[in-house]
């Protein structure tokens, strides 16, 4: 009996694996959000975030997870953000070291202003988990629009991620 449990398990895990890295998220289309977050630590992120904003699909952008030392002024002229656009409309955060911290700074950020909705840019292979975390910590009443970064993971990553992700979804449940 536990032999049959054990290998029911493992089946599921690998089917799950399977779907995981097949059906990756995708980008979002043109909807507007009230606000653009994005968490650091992914290549693309920051410039897809930035894309959005100017193209004005959200007003402001939260970046969380920046290093405590970078400078508005660094971020600016990193990712050519004209100082007009960075003084009314880019907030480095700097409190999350990782994807839970960034759900609970993005909590505090958007309990400070008005937001409803939010376009999550995140990589790909990161979504799920990040989605997870933004929609338990924001919990109902918020929008959480997923908006992935394409890229190319590799298996490690992909494998690490999965395990990520369903090792909090079982932590969530069991309630630790």
């Amino acid at each position: 009996m536990i032999r049959r449990i054990i290998s029911a398990a493992l089946v599921l895990w690998v089917f799950g694996f399977l779907w995981f890295a097949v059906a990756l998220p995708q980008p979002a289309g043109a909807q507007k959000t009230d606000a653009i977050v994005v968490p650091t630590g992914g290549v693309g992120r920051i410039p897809r975030g930035l894309a959005m904003l100017r193209a004005r699909a959200a007003p402001r952008m939260l970046v969380t997870g920046v290093d405590a030392e970078v400078r508005p002024r660094e971020f600016a002229a990193e990712y050519s953000v004209p100082a007009p656009l960075m003084a009314c409309c880019v907030t480095l955060g700097t409190g999350a070291l990782d994807t839970r911290g960034n759900a609970r700074e993005t909590a505090d950020w958007v309990g400070q202003r008005k937001v409803r909705s939010i376009r999550l840019v995140t990589s790909d292979w990161h979504m799920r988990r990040a989605t997870y975390e933004f929609d338990r910590v924001l919990g109902h009443g918020y929008d959480v629009v997923p908006d992935a970064v394409r890229s190319e993971p590799s298996f490690l990553t992909l494998f690490g991620e999965y395990n990520k992700y369903v090792l909090r979804r079982l932590a969530v449940w069991v309630d630790l």
